[in-house]
């Protein structure tokens, strides 16, 4: 929900409720494009499972006066699970948590998946991928990096995944080894439905080298699966800036006062 802490004196303490496919409830009673912008803008924050602020103009626009809106989120933020305690691990825990994923690694090898190396992370597992991914909760919000680049790994953990009702299922790899890795998927039942959902070789094409690059593509490639965006240059495209995406589970996920 988000309230109005700011502003005129006509709108302050009034509230909008926001939910998971867009639709909201309530209202400001003023402009009537306010409504309709402050449940777009307020639904990024909200389904990050954040709590802040925003500042939009009384006419629903960046311009004039700013009211400021307090957004109160309901749901805890969403889940990011990187696979495989590699090098590019740790450059791809730290971009998560920036953006506001509770990230969780998981490595078979306890002399890899170590707070020492993870100190950002706010969960470290030893276990085998498959046997984690089969206990712990997911949701629609759930994105999965699978980074351990090993068919006794990722076959049995990539025939599981492929299956969830998760955001995002991303796997390391060459292009060969895409190829390959999805070969083996189709010998143990894997379809061609669900390999359409693997987004393998992870990441953008942002000709990244170093593991901070490479977390920077990953990242670009989920926000823009998140947000309906289609990963092309601004610059010169016939694009909107902010997409609208497909609408998600139905639930209340906050709300903007």
């Amino acid at each position: 929900m988000a309230r109005i802490v700011a502003g005129p004196a006509h709108l302050i303490g009034r509230a909008l409720l926001v939910h998971s496919d867009g639709s909201h409830e309530g209202g400001f009673g003023a402009h009537p494009e306010l409504d309709r912008t402050v449940a777009a803008e307020a639904r990024a924050v909200l389904d990050a499972g954040r709590t802040g602020t925003l500042e939009i103009g009384e006419q629903g626009s960046r311009c004039g006066a700013p009211l400021t809106l307090l957004v109160e989120s309901s749901v805890p933020p969403p889940r990011m699970i990187v696979f495989g305690a590699i090098d590019f691990a740790s450059a791809l825990v730290r971009i998560g948590t920036f953006l506001g994923y509770h990230v969780t690694v998981c490595d078979a090898r306890p002399v890899f998946a170590t707070r020492a190396r993870f100190p950002e992370a706010g969960e470290i597992v030893v276990d085998w991928p498959h046997r984690y991914l089969e206990r712990t909760e997911v949701d629609a919000r759930t994105v999965l990096c699978v980074l351990t680049h090993d068919a006794k790994f990722d076959v049995p953990l990539l025939k599981l995944a492929l299956r969830l009702p998760v955001a995002y299922v991303g796997a390391m790899g060459s292009r060969r080894t895409h190829l390959d890795r999805n070969d083996r998927l189709r010998e143990v039942g894997v379809t061609e439905l669900e390999l359409a959902r693997l987004r393998s070789p992870i990441g953008l094409d942002l000709g990244a080298r170093t593991p901070e690059e490479t977390a920077l593509s990953i990242a670009s490639e989920i926000v823009a699966n998140r947000r309906g965006g289609s990963g092309v240059s601004l610059a010169g495209a016939h694009t909107p800036i902010h997409h609208d995406t497909e609408p998600g589970p139905v639930g209340r996920i906050g709300s903007v006062a």
